[in-house]
């Protein structure tokens, strides 16, 4: 089963640089982001797309969704809860540390990096179980850090510069 994971257009904490745990739309600039991966991806064929409830990924799949595939959502691809983290400039962390799989800090009540890699491991051992041929999947930063360390292994740890920026899709054989 090929899976491509795609992450949502750009969202207002984005361009702030922010954390945030809002619902928030796409920003226009997020829309069109999205339409252009739409042009990129037309003529690709999925079975389903699996989707994350928050509306920047909704958004950005509806948009995408050229060819009127069924859209299924699934809160266990929801991006990783920065807690009481959210509205706060990145900087009030070390980014490097809060992306470490291999961590002891506890960055206020943000959900444990641990903790959510296996909330999304579950999610892609579920998937393994299904007769699909291929899938799109819309979610966030976080989540294709978790298919990374899925996929790729954990290594070092390391995941900050491992997920992918608003609309940029990437291809995983499961």
């Amino acid at each position: 089963m090929k899976i491509y994971i795609v992450r949502h257009g750009q969202v207002p904490h984005n361009a702030l640089k922010q954390y945030n745990t809002t619902d928030e739309d796409l920003t226009d600039f997020g829309i069109k982001q999205a339409e252009e991966l739409r042009d990129k991806i037309k003529d690709m064929k999925f079975d389903i797309i699996i989707c994350s409830p928050l509306k920047r990924a909704k958004h950005t799949a509806d948009i995408i969704n050229i060819n009127n595939q069924k859209i299924i959502y699934d809160n266990r691809i929801k991006e990783r809860s920065c807690g009481n983290l959210s509205g706060k400039p990145l900087e009030v962390t070390n980014r490097e540390e809060y992306w470490n799989y291999n961590t002891t800090i506890k960055y206020g009540t943000s959900e444990d990096i641990k903790l959510f890699f296996n909330r999304v491991y579950n999610f892609l051992d579920e998937l393994k179980t299904k007769d699909y041929e291929n899938v799109l999947i819309v979610a966030h930063s976080g989540v294709s850090k978790a298919f990374s360390g899925y996929f790729e292994g954990i290594n070092d740890g390391k995941f900050l510069n491992r997920g992918l920026k608003n609309c940029e899709i990437k291809e995983y054989e499961l």
